[in-house]
């Protein structure tokens, strides 16, 4: 692999949103590309016009541009090989459907697949896969004629040649060989005119001089087609990769109804590019040393990356392990990066006031829900406490609120000097006096250190909630 000559690519259908199986493999390549010094594609590829939209084309930009995987050559990018749309290159499809048919190599099949169905039927009752059995490989030009004049329109069928076996060394897999008569002549072109995947996506991988290409394992037995379909037009073959599946904890491909999320619904839950990038960029692919922990940027990443790192078993997606990254990304982040989560915070509260609450819980929040609850727990009202935390209560007693009550004035907002007045009039000390403060000034057990916490707690919402507590106490005694 040669730094000046490597070129990656990423070629989404624009038929919907973008979710992290389709996000990874985009991520690969762009490492791979980086990792190089050469040079990250986009494509789109989209020939089925049913389901693609310039709407999704948009989207799937934005979505690589939030993530911040730029590509190099491209739309909106430019470069010398478009347009980097399938639906704009049907002249230059149709040269080299010209160039087949010219030379034998492939024909006009006239099958509908109600006969297609019942070959395949038929193989597969006497043991045999099914494949094209090659009704019209070799039909007359008056055969032809007839089927036309039945109104029947042909797809065009590439001819695989016979008794030979296509090899390749795959960049994940190793040597992969396929027998051709295992194969059977496939469509190249749709019946309504348009380019079957194996065609188009070749052929445009050729001429746009990709040298290397990371896929799904799902695509393997594409290749050989990819392969022979190449070396019959003359073209440049790229060397190919297949990355492992993402599963779900259930151990089935992921979707959305095992975990699978859309970059839409990442973005807007609040997940951090970087944590996401971390995460996926060690799915199915693993970092070895110091940086195997390490949050890293993009090009850290890249400088990292290496294919023969590259798994083959099934790569399960883990939602704790993303959120492991997101709470080191949150934490590494600066602040214009975390400023739009202030905005869940309530509008009452000045710019100082949202920024001090951000600093004073930034270790114990992932996402700017995580953040709005903490705006509740010190400006507004408690939820009901945990029965956990109603305990700690109970078990510190009613006389230790009272003292925290008689002191909460002199103290002012400074938790330490609460703390200690509270420790001289009980003599409660270490957990047995930190615990039941935190209990009944936040509600929970846990959580960030409490001295700029309560700092920001109005007073009157301290008051109340010691009050609360003794009442709890007195009530409910341990």
């Amino acid at each position: 692999m040669t730094n000046k000559t490597v070129k990656t690519r990423f070629a989404p259908s624009p038929t919907g949103r973008m979710h992290l199986g389709n996000l990874r493999t985009a991520l690969f390549n762009a490492l791979l590309a980086r990792s190089a010094g050469g040079a990250f594609l986009l494509r789109m590829e989209d020939t089925d016009q049913a389901r693609s939209s310039e709407a999704h084309a948009r989207a799937l930009m934005a979505d690589l541009r939030w993530m911040g995987l730029d590509w190099d050559e491209g739309p909106e990018a430019g470069g010398d090989a478009g347009p980097y749309a399938q639906s704009g290159r049907g002249e230059v499809y149709q040269r080299y459907y010209d160039q087949l048919v010219a030379a034998d190599l492939a024909y006009p099949c006239y099958c509908t697949e109600r006969e297609l169905e019942l070959s395949r039927k038929a193989q597969r009752a006497s043991g045999k896969p099914p494949r094209y059995a090659g009704t019209c490989a070799h039909l007359t030009t008056e055969e032809r004629a007839r089927r036309e004049a039945e109104g029947r329109k042909p797809t065009l069928r590439f001819r695989v040649p016979a008794e030979q076996t296509v090899t390749f060394q795959d960049l994940v897999r190793g040597e992969q060989r396929f027998p051709t008569e295992e194969i059977g002549d496939f469509i190249i072109r749709r019946a309504d005119g348009t380019s079957a995947f194996f065609f188009c996506n070749a052929v445009d991988d050729a001429l746009m001089g990709v040298t290397h290409v990371l896929r799904g394992e799902d695509h393997l037995t594409n290749t050989p087609r990819q392969l022979m379909l190449l070396e019959a037009l003359g073209l440049p073959q790229p060397t190919y990769g297949h990355i492992n599946l993402i599963t779900g904890e259930d151990g089935a491909p992921l979707s959305k109804r095992n975990g699978s999320l859309s970059v839409e619904e990442l973005r807007e839950a609040g997940w951090l590019p970087g944590a996401v990038l971390n995460y996926l960029a060690r799915l199915g692919h693993h970092y070895t040393g110091e940086v195997e922990s390490q949050l890293l940027d993009l090009q850290g990443l890249a400088d990292h990356f290496t294919t023969d790192a590259l798994g083959r078993a099934p790569a399960r997606f883990d939602r704790h392990q993303l959120t492991h990254w997101q709470q080191l990304a949150v934490h590494k982040a600066d602040d214009p990066t975390l400023a739009p989560w202030l905005e869940q915070l309530p509008d009452n509260l000045s710019a100082d006031q949202r920024r001090a609450l951000l600093a004073a819980v930034r270790d114990n929040i992932a996402f700017p829900a995580d953040l709005a609850a903490w705006g509740r727990r010190v400006f507004g009202e408690l939820p009901e406490p945990e029965e956990a935390t109603q305990d700690v209560i109970r078990e510190a007693g009613p006389q230790f609120y009272a003292a925290a009550l008689d002191e909460l004035d002199t103290a002012g907002g400074d938790f330490s000097a609460l703390a200690k007045a509270v420790r001289k009039a009980t003599g409660a000390k270490g957990k047995g006096l930190f615990m039941p403060l935190r209990a009944a000034l936040t509600g929970l057990c846990r959580g960030p250190e409490l001295g700029p916490v309560f700092a920001l707690m109005p007073a009157e919402v301290a008051r109340r909630r010691l009050e609360q507590a003794r009442e709890l106490a007195t009530a409910n005694p341990s």
